[in-house]
């Protein structure tokens, strides 16, 4: 590998991103790593994390924004020299780089290019990561042959579950130990929703193109009492197959699933698989929960459904 100093010249940083990728396309696949890893590896040499070949930082087309990775110099430089004091001034430049373990060795990158170029532009012997063990294809098929129903639900985990905008209130906090641990806040109402799904036939997935753990969501909705059937993390992720494997899942769930509800902020989706029929019911909020309307918005739909 060139040394840091050469990593500077455009040229010489290209090419060694090209071989980078040679290394782990068609190669490395993603390798699990359990919590009691992921809880002490925070910090990797960055000659040990690998970029993601399918992520446009690696596409001749669009690659490196050098303006960027400069930024980023700057800022990691000053974190080396004066530690927390910029780390609280500048925090974006030093969260931690999204990873995740590969076969061929080492860590692929999820989130985080630019800030890993920078890393090696200016020779930084480590750098935080945080590894992940995110939803694979194996992972779907598992949930699905231990589903319980005929029926699933979908929602979304940041824009419905966590629900960052609006005033409908969230769940009672976690005991002080756990949720140091989960920081994140259910919406109100999310566990009784949940729970009246489960009673009624339903299998509820939960989907998020962000970079969770899926283990991580599952103890969350444990602690929270919502039975889930399946989680599906970093659902944008872009890797080799990825439209194959959307058909061949999707068919999957064609053949398990008689029928899906998917539930947003506003409405309530039903579609039949074989018929293709569908119906829209709105979530009408007035004087009562979100989770409440929902309730009473699925009790409009036929009992036969």
């Amino acid at each position: 590998m060139p040394d840091a100093s050469s990593l500077r010249d455009k040229k010489v940083f290209e090419a060694f991103l090209e071989e980078e990728v040679r290394k782990v396309r068609g190669v490395s696949r993603p390798v699990r790593a359990g919590l009691l890893y992921r809880l002490t590896v925070s910090k990797a040499s960055p000659r040990r994390i690998h970029p993601n070949p399918e992520d446009e930082f690696c596409d001749p087309r669009v690659g490196p924004n050098y303006s960027i990775i400069s930024r980023y110099e700057r800022e990691l430089g000053m974190y080396r020299q004066m530690g927390s004091a910029a780390w609280i001034k500048n925090p974006g430049a030093v969260e931690p780089l999204q990873v995740q373990r590969i076969s061929t060795g080492g860590f692929q990158l999820l989130n985080g290019h630019h800030r890993w170029a920078a890393a090696l532009r200016i020779g930084m012997p480590r750098i935080r990561i945080q590894v992940l063990d995110i939803t694979q294809e194996r992972d779907i098929r598992e949930m699905l042959r231990h589903s319980r129903h005929d029926r699933r639900v979908t929602l979304d985990l940041d824009e419905v579950i966590f629900q960052p905008y609006g005033d409908s209130g969230f769940e009672p906090q976690l005991p002080f130990l756990s949720r140091r641990i989960f920081r994140e806040r259910l919406r109100l109402g999310i566990p009784a929703l949940f729970q009246y799904l489960a009673n009624h036939g339903w299998d509820v997935w939960v989907y998020t193109s962000a970079y969770y753990s899926t283990d991580y969501l599952r103890r969350l909705f444990r602690r929270y009492s919502c039975p889930v059937a399946g989680v599906i993390t970093g659902t944008g992720r872009k890797v080799p197959g990825a439209e194959e494997t959307k058909r061949t899942l999707e068919k999957m769930f064609e053949e398990k699933y008689q029928s899906t509800l998917h539930i947003d902020n506003e409405t309530v989706l039903q579609t039949h698989a074989r018929s293709g029929q569908f119906r829209e019911e709105p979530i009408a909020v007035s004087g009562e929960s979100w989770a409440s309307a929902v309730i009473r918005a699925l009790q409009r739909f036929p009992k036969e459904d």
